[in-house]
């Protein structure tokens, strides 16, 4: 093959009111998928790759090509934010 596909988990929160006043966090998982190609960066493919939620097959962009993939960034371009 001559590629990786990775997959990841991020989650996305919102903070609701309970019943008792207090806030409680309402959290919606958000699959992200990726392809890394040789001496190339991880691109990330979810908006590209169709999945079809009731069998659960997925159909990847381009699964025996990487030249299609667009540039990713390195890691060390990624900026997180530390909570604090």
């Amino acid at each position: 093959m001559g590629f990786t596909f990775l997959f990841s988990v991020q989650y996305c929160c919102e903070m609701e009111e309970n019943q008792h006043g207090g806030v409680t966090p309402h959290c919606f998982p958000t699959p992200r998928l990726f392809k890394k190609c040789p001496d190339h960066t991880a691109v990330e493919i979810t908006k590209i790759t169709q999945i079809n939620m009731q069998t659960g097959e997925i159909v990847l962009p381009g699964e025996n090509d990487c030249s299609s993939l667009p540039d990713g960034k390195p890691w060390r371009g990624v900026h997180t934010h530390k909570r604090g």
